[in-house]
């Protein structure tokens, strides 16, 4: 199948939502599939306002469409919400070609953290955008339901993997500080809610693997924290094997798929009872869940980390890429001349 994957977010990018995309598109071509990428690679970009690691495309639309009346896919999936994703959108419904989404990333939550915007502001662009969708993929329950209680609409699953190759048990002395180790991993940023474990008093010593905008001042406030920055590679399960308790103490994550990276190397996770840990998180088998995070932490130390493993083992991606596939909306080819009938040059750029 030609498959068109369309995505704001892509390298040099380092989050959960590049590391899905990535790994899907890799299981999709093993299995024989083509896959088109649209990405800000192809485009010019300017730093996002308060996330300069985040590149916006300026003006997409016109080589959107060219690149897609070429490849003439037989599916179409948009998997974020910025530029490049709403110029496909709007590509799609001029053309009408049916499309899927996905809902990866809480937008309205990052902005309301950033901006005086109200919320039903922005979840009522985002139904918009959506709601034209023929299916729009989510990754767990418990947000499937948060989402159709907010109005939205043909809503199907689409759950996380992990490799368990790349993450695995080892013995590794990668954290020298005083046990027990806490550590959190993913972006330093504001809507990771990074403070509410920082501030914690905990025993042994607290690690931060990660870089992103809250940085700096997250290292002045919590001087005795060791920031590690990013790691990648055979460091990143080494450093992580060598932790104790992964603490996850975001409210915002969709899923969060360094929970089950961290089970995959042998170790619990601590999270607060939000959409993603509460559809991952077994209290006793692989971390613990607790209003008070606190409690959490503590209470993961006990949890046995071949129970960890375990439990991750039972979350591959080549699962996770079926599902994907299954809810892809294959349609007849439309032939370039039809295509041609509606110029892209005829269409206002897309915003944010």
């Amino acid at each position: 199948m030609r498959i068109a994957l369309i995505t704001d977010a892509w390298s040099p990018q380092v989050n959960g939502v590049v590391r899905t995309l990535k790994r899907t598109v890799q299981e999709l071509e093993g299995l024989g599939h083509e896959i088109l990428l649209i990405t800000p690679e192809l485009f010019r970009t300017i730093p996002m306002p308060s996330y300069p690691e985040i590149p916006i495309s300026i003006m997409p639309g016109r080589k959107v469409a060219r690149m897609l009346d070429s490849f003439d896919p037989e599916a179409v999936h948009i998997a974020t919400e910025g530029s490049i994703g709403w110029s496909a959108r709007r590509y799609c419904l001029k053309r009408k070609r049916p499309y899927t989404s996905a809902y990866h990333t809480r937008f309205p939550e990052y902005v309301r953290l950033r901006a005086p915007i109200p919320l039903s502001w922005s979840y009522a662009i985002m139904r918009r955008f959506h709601d034209s969708a023929v299916q729009t993929m989510v990754a767990t329950a418990s947000l499937q339901a948060e989402l159709e209680d907010k109005g939205f609409n043909n809503l199907v699953r689409w759950s996380r993997g992990v490799d368990t190759e790349r993450f695995h048990m080892q013995s590794s002395d990668a954290l020298v500080g005083i046990k027990p180790a806490f550590l959190y991993l993913g972006r330093v940023a504001v809507e990771k809610n990074i403070e509410a474990f920082l501030s914690l008093d905990l025993p042994g010593q607290k690690y931060v693997i990660g870089d992103g905008p809250a940085m700096a001042d997250l290292q002045q406030c919590f001087p005795e924290v060791q920031f590690l920055g990013y790691l990648e590679n055979g460091t990143l399960a080494r450093t992580l094997s060598a932790a104790d308790v992964m603490v996850f103490p975001s409210l915002t994550d969709t899923f969060g798929l360094v929970m089950l990276e961290a089970m995959a190397c042998g170790v619990p996770v601590a999270a607060l009872p939000a959409p993603g840990p509460v559809d991952v998180i077994i209290n006793g088998v692989n971390g613990w869940v607790d209003e008070n995070l606190r409690q959490a932490c503590i209470n993961a130390l006990q949890v046995n980390r071949d129970s960890c493993r375990r439990f991750a083992e039972q979350n591959s991606w080549e699962a996770c890429t079926q599902q994907f596939l299954s809810n892809l909306c294959p349609t007849p080819s439309i032939s370039n001349s039809t295509a041609e009938q509606s110029s892209e040059s005829k269409v206002a750029p897309a915003k944010s």
